[in-house]
């Protein structure tokens, strides 16, 4: 067993110190609060207008539909799904309009509904974020790809039954597969915010992280044996059952799963970073690297940094980060990979 294994007390004390690492301070927003905001949220839907600009999803169209119709609802199908309407449109405009004379000001960015102001860019309503959480998919799909193809075309199989000798394959593939459904919301959800959207990528990203302490727990014990893995997953694949249900039916409350995600990572990025120290893994210096990184950027998201040149805020900060990190990770991945199989060949020979 290995060193976290022989001695439990390292896993307490860095699950421990995860807890009280963060502390996430759920701000209230200022921006929607604003007299001046909301009167123009106002005029906007009544007028149909802001300033000599018409806002086409307050405007009846003139082609014999029902005058009571949402806008949106005469658009082609392949654009509703922006699910923009009066209000919303009225809101956007309104914000970048008073976040404008704000500047002028020399006022910072508040937020507004909860969220930061930032620009649309055609259809993509954050497009930074967007284009990272894509570009980070990318990255995961490749490593994935190529950690598959080195266990099953590069790497031998077990004779009789013509299976890997890496005692992780299969938990490598789900993290891989959950990964990848994590990232493809995300980029889906910082291209359209809906409702819809919105729990689908909180839920997706609850279920990576809670997986991926799973993953941190088992590799970093060197559990092998199914019962012991059964053990250590039970209870936190059903409180992250748990709490991705209380999400997406009781209430979705951000702040609390700001601060699940943020205590979830911060745990992990320390079991990581432990046990590269004390385990001297071939790859520890990728291991630490990821570790610290990781936690940097969680740390910079909970900070929630104000955005700056109307597209990149804290998040988009952390998206980027986030692309060499799943590179080196699944670096470590198919080293890791390596390195056992060739332990365990010179064990049976």
């Amino acid at each position: 067993m290995g060193l976290l294994g022989r001695r439990p007390w390292l896993l307490l004390l860095a699950l421990a110190s995860a807890a009280v690492a963060v502390a996430v301070a759920v701000e209230a927003s200022e921006g929607d609060a604003d007299p001046l905001y909301r009167a123009c949220v106002e005029g906007c839907q009544k007028t149909g207008s802001l300033k000599e600009a018409s806002i086409k999803h307050c405007m009846v169209p003139t082609d014999g539909q029902p005058a009571d119709k949402s806008w949106y609802a005469h658009e082609p199908l392949y654009l509703q799904w922006k699910d923009w309407n009066c209000k919303s449109e009225c809101r956007y405009h309104c914000m970048m309009e008073r976040e404008g004379e704000r500047a002028k000001l020399g006022l910072q960015p508040v937020k507004y509904h909860g969220k930061w102001p930032l620009k649309r860019a055609s259809v993509f309503q954050e497009p930074l974020s967007a284009a990272l959480s894509a570009l980070t998919l990318v990255v995961q799909f490749n490593g994935w790809l190529s950690f598959f193809l080195l266990l099953y075309y590069k790497l031998p199989l077990r004779p009789e039954t013509h299976k890997t000798y890496y005692e992780y394959t299969g938990l490598w593939h789900i993290y891989g597969l959950l990964a990848m459904n994590s990232w493809f919301w995300s980029a889906i959800y910082h291209s359209c915010d809906t409702i819809w959207t919105e729990k689908l990528y909180f839920s997706s990203a609850a279920a990576f992280l809670g997986y991926s302490l799973i993953l941190a727990i088992l590799r970093t014990s060197s559990l092998r044996d199914e019962a012991s893995r059964v053990m250590v997953a039970a209870p936190i694949l059903a409180f992250v059952t748990t709490h991705i249900l209380y999400l997406n039916f009781y209430e979705l409350d951000k702040g609390l799963n700001m601060k699940v995600c943020t205590v979830i990572s911060i745990a992990q990025c320390l079991l990581w970073a432990l046990w590269a120290v004390m385990s001297g893994h071939r790859s520890r210096l990728k291991i630490i690297s990821v570790a610290v990184g990781g936690a940097v950027a969680v740390l910079v998201e909970a900070y929630d940094i104000p955005p700056r040149w109307g597209y990149a805020d804290g998040r988009a900060i952390c998206l980027a980060v986030a692309i060499p990190l799943s590179y080196l990770w699944w670096s470590f991945a198919k080293e890791d990979a390596e390195m056992r199989t060739s332990a365990i060949l010179k064990k049976t020979r």
